[in-house]
């Protein structure tokens, strides 16, 4: 399938990006970039750049007794707010800036406790669990046991009512969990979807780039496609693809197009308007706009006489002529495709219906 071909070409090979930026949509989603310690030593406390000057001897080298310490300042009911905050963030820092102390911290038992943390009432303590889990998640080896310690539900608590820093990672730490197939149904069966979807429309720049990341890979099942459909995705997405100043295009474009796979996403698309800002892309998009929107609109024509005549109504065929005779191989056998599609007669080839 076509939607298959591009995820794997787009997702799993880190090429995918927006026309106005040169970075790879993910380079951004690695790891945590909430900034715990001011830039200058001037805006920090004594005591602040002194626990900063741990934090990163300590991410370079440490001791298994080190880390066994720091889980026990976790677990202890006795421990106060503030040993435990102190415990979370240098587990938080430890996985930050050493890959190799993912799996060890993990392995030392930190997974559960950190856990325990995206529920504390704590915001800033959620924050610290909710990110430090988010630096395990960058190991595949924790993945599994990040779940099946129960990480999902309350990580999508924390996308609901954490702090901003919070509501993003926990949308991060989603989205790498997402990437075990598996996870994928538990993460949109636990109520992730309306909240990224909330976060797309509401949320900062940082927000709407990871909620949309998050959409794509939580979109590669039809179950996950429906439901962000019935949440009212399509309307934030296609909000983002007229913006060219949002620096979402490319992003909200991709995760458009998965979606209109199915029946719900391209009645969606048609409903809010999703047309004309389609042909518009082809006519004066980058030309990695112009491709995916030409597939877009494909798949809506597809099985919809109805949805061809509107497409061609709209002017689409002269930017598709173009894009045919001056695109990438790839995008003028797309365009050439679809201008076939909308030049067949009306009575041929109807398959399903809008109505």
């Amino acid at each position: 399938m076509e939607t298959a071909s591009l995820a794997n070409y787009r997702y799993m090979g880190r090429t995918f990006s927006d026309g106005g930026d040169s970075s790879g949509a993910f380079s951004d989603c690695n790891s945590d970039r909430s900034g715990e310690f001011p830039s200058s030593a001037g805006s920090a406390s004594n005591g602040g750049a002194a626990l900063h000057r741990l934090l990163m001897s300590c991410a370079g080298d440490y001791s298994d007794e080190v880390v066994r310490g720091l889980i026990s300042d976790l677990e202890s009911p006795s421990s106060p707010v503030e040993t435990q905050l102190h415990a979370a963030m240098m587990l938080r820092l430890l996985a930050k800036h050493n890959p190799e102390n993912r799996l060890k911290i993990a392995r030392a038992g930190a997974v559960r406790p950190l856990v325990a943390l995206l529920s504390h009432p704590d915001p800033q303590l959620q924050e610290h669990g909710v990110t430090a889990i988010l630096n395990l998640c960058l190991c595949d080896e924790n993945k599994d046991p990040i779940a099946a310690a129960g990480a999902i539900r309350p990580l999508v608590r924390a996308l609901r009512t954490g702090t901003p820093t919070a509501r993003e990672n926990a949308a991060i730490a989603l989205l790498r969990l997402s990437e075990v197939e598996e996870h994928k149904i538990a993460i949109g069966r636990s109520g992730a979807i309306p909240h990224l979807v909330h976060l797309l429309e509401t949320g900062g720049p940082r927000g709407k780039k990871d909620a949309s990341t998050a959409l794509y890979s939580l979109c590669s099942t039809r179950e996950n496609k429906i439901r962000a459909v019935k949440e009212g995705v399509m309307r934030p997405l296609l909000e983002l693809m007229a913006d060219p100043e949002s620096g979402m295009v490319d992003k909200a474009a991709y995760v458009l197009n998965s979606l209109v796979a199915v029946a719900e996403g391209r009645a969606a698309a048609v409903e809010e308007a999703g047309i004309p800002v389609l042909v518009e892309m082809v006519e004066v998009g980058t030309q990695r706009q112009k491709e995916i929107a030409t597939l877009a609109l494909r798949q809506i024509c597809e099985e919809s006489v109805a949805y061809r005549a509107m497409v061609s109504r709209e002017g689409a065929i002269p930017p598709l002529v173009a894009l045919s005779q001056s695109g990438t191989t790839r995008a003028k056998h797309k365009a050439e495709e679809l201008i076939e599609l909308l030049r067949q007669p009306r009575t041929a080839r109807r398959g399903r219906e809008a109505d």
